[in-house]
C-alpha cells in the first residue's frame, strides 16, 4: 500500500494503458471547446467594431446625394378654356392639387453633408463604456475558465479514483494468486485440504469481478471526461495520476469581485449614456446643386448651408427616474456581492472543517493497516504451519481489501475537498 501511496502522489504512470494525459491537458482542451469563451472573444470583436462604427457616427461626416422630382399637372379653366398644364405658370381656376402646397412641382438634385461638432464629451462617454464592456468580457472568460478547471477537476478526480482502485484489485489479485500456488503445495502435502484451495480460488474469481468493474467505472468516467473536454482521440486510454494542491490566492485580485465592480461601473457608465440626450446637441449642414419648383434650369444652382441646434430642457421628469433607477441597480449589486461573500467564507469554513476531520481519518485508517499488516505477516507464516483455518486468513484478506479501499476513498474525498475549495478561494 505504502509503494501504492508513492506511486499516487509523485505522479508515476501505470503500465498497461497506451497513451496518459493530465489534469492540464483536459483544462487546456476544454477552453479550446468552450462555447462561452468563443462567445465572449466573438463579444470583444464586435464591440471593437461598435466602436468604431460610434465614433464615425460622431465625428466623421455624412455625406448623402439626395434627388426628388416632384410633378403635379392641373387642368386650368383661366380665360373660359379648359387646359392640361403640365407645368402652370399662374393658374387662378384649375382642377388639381393646390399650388400654395405644390408650387406645381417641385426638382431637386443636390449633394448634401451633415457634420456632427462638440462631440469629444459623447465619444469619450462611448469608449468608456465599451472599456467596461470589454473588462466585462474577459472576465467571462476568466470566470468560465475557473469554472472549467473546477468541473474537470472533479471529473479527473472520478477517473483517478477508479484507477487507484485498479491498481488496487490488481495488487489484491497478485497476492491471492501467490497464495493459491502455495495453497497447492500446501494440499499436495495433506497440510490443508482440497476444499481450502477451492475457497481460495472462489476468492480469486470475486476479485477478478470487482476489478472488472472499477475498469469499466474507469472507462465510463474517461469518456465523461473527453466528452466536457471536447477531446475525441481514442488513444487517450489513460490518465495521469496527480495531487491536487491547495493553491493561495490574493482574494484583492478575485475575478468574482471584479465581476461584481464591474457591474457597478457598468451601470454608472449607462447612466453616463442617458444624460448625453440632455446636453446641447449641434450639427453643421450644407448641400449644394440644383433645387427648384418650376422647370429646372441653370439659373437655379446654388448652395446652402446652415446649423442644427437641440437642447433638451424637459421631458417629464425622466431624468430623475433614470437617476433613481441607476440607484436601485447599485444596490442591488451591492446586495448580490456582500451575499456572496457571506457565501464564499461559509463555504471556505466548512471545507476547511471537513478536511480537518477527514485527515484525522485518514490517520486512523493509516494505523488500523499498519496493524492489519502485522497480523497478516503472522498469519502467513502460520498458514505455511497449518495452524489457521483458511476462512480466517481469507476474511483477513478481505478485511484488509476493504480497508485498503477505504483509505483510497478517503484519498479522493480529500481530492474533491481541496478542488472545491480552489474554486470558492478565488
Amino acid at each position: 500500500m505504502r509503494q501504492l501511496i508513492f506511486i499516487f502522489f509523485l505522479n508515476i504512470g501505470i503500465v498497461g494503458f497506451a497513451q496518459k494525459s493530465d489534469l492540464k491537458f483536459f483544462i487546456e482542451q476544454a477552453t479550446i471547446h468552450s462555447p462561452l469563451i468563443q462567445q465572449n472573444k466573438a463579444a470583444n470583436a464586435l464591440l471593437d467594431l461598435n466602436q468604431q462604427q460610434i465614433k464615425r457616427i460622431l465625428t466623421s461626416p455624412e455625406i448623402n446625394l439626395e434627388s426628388n422630382i416632384l410633378f403635379a399637372p392641373i387642368v386650368s379653366h383661366d380665360n373660359g378654356k379648359n387646359q392640361f398644364q403640365f407645368v402652370s405658370p399662374a393658374a387662378s381656376n384649375y382642377l388639381g392639387f393646390d399650388q400654395a402646397n405644390t408650387d406645381g412641382g417641385q426638382y431637386q438634385a443636390y449633394l448634401s453633408i451633415k457634420q456632427p461638432v462638440f462631440n469629444n464629451r459623447s465619444l469619450k462617454a462611448y469608449g468608456h463604456k465599451n472599456d467596461i464592456l470589454h473588462q466585462l468580457n474577459q472576465n467571462k472568460i476568466t470566470l468560465t475558465i475557473h469554472e472549467i478547471e473546477q468541473l474537470i477537476g472533479y471529473q479527473y478526480i472520478l477517473c483517478m479514483k477508479s484507477k487507484v482502485l485498479i491498481v488496487n484489485s490488481d495488487s489484491v489479485l497478485n497476492q491471492l494468486d501467490d497464495q493459491i500456488n502455495i495453497m497447492k503445495k500446501l494440499v499436495q502435502h495433506g497440510i490443508y485440504k482440497q476444499t481450502d484451495l477451492m475457497l481460495l480460488k472462489i476468492e480469486y474469481q470475486n476479485r477478478e469481478l470487482e476489478n472488472k468493474t472499477f475498469r469499466d467505472e474507469f472507462h465510463t468516467n474517461l469518456y465523461d471526461l473527453k466528452l466536457l473536454s471536447g477531446v475525441n482521440d481514442p488513444a487517450i486510454s489513460d490518465i495521469k495520476l496527480i495531487d491536487i494542491q491547495q493553491k493561495n490566492i490574493f482574494f484583492e485580485n478575485s475575478a468574482f469581485l471584479t465581476s461584481f465592480r464591474l457591474d457597478s461601473l457598468n451601470i454608472l457608465a449607462d447612466r453616463s449614456l442617458t444624460e448625453l440626450k440632455y446636453k446641447p446637441q449641434l450639427n453643421l449642414f450644407a448641400n449644394a446643386g440644383m433645387n427648384a419648383i418650376y422647370l429646372p434650369s441653370v439659373n437655379r444652382l446654388g448652395f446652402s448651408l446652415g446649423l442644427n441646434f437641440a437642447w433638451n430642457i424637459y421631458d417629464g421628469g425622466q431624468r430623475k427616474l433614470e437617476t433613481e433607477k441607476s440607484k436601485i441597480n447599485l444596490r442591488t449589486s451591492q446586495f448580490e456581492k456582500d451575499y456572496f461573500l457571506k457565501q464564499k467564507d461559509l463555504n471556505l469554513q466548512k471545507i476547511q472543517h471537513q478536511l480537518v476531520n477527514l485527515m484525522e481519518r485518514m490517520n486512523d485508517t493509516e494505523s488500523q493497516l499498519n496493524q492489519y499488516n502485522t497480523i497478516l505477516g503472522a498469519y502467513k507464516n502460520e498458514l505455511l504451519q497449518g495452524q489457521i483455518s483458511i476462512m480466517d486468513f481469507k476474511n483477513l484478506l478481505k478485511d484488509i481489501t476493504s480497508k485498503k479501499q477505504e483509505k483510497i476513498l478517503l484519498q479522493m474525498e480529500k481530492q474533491v475537498l481541496v478542488n472545491a475549495y480552489n474554486y470558492w478561494d478565488y
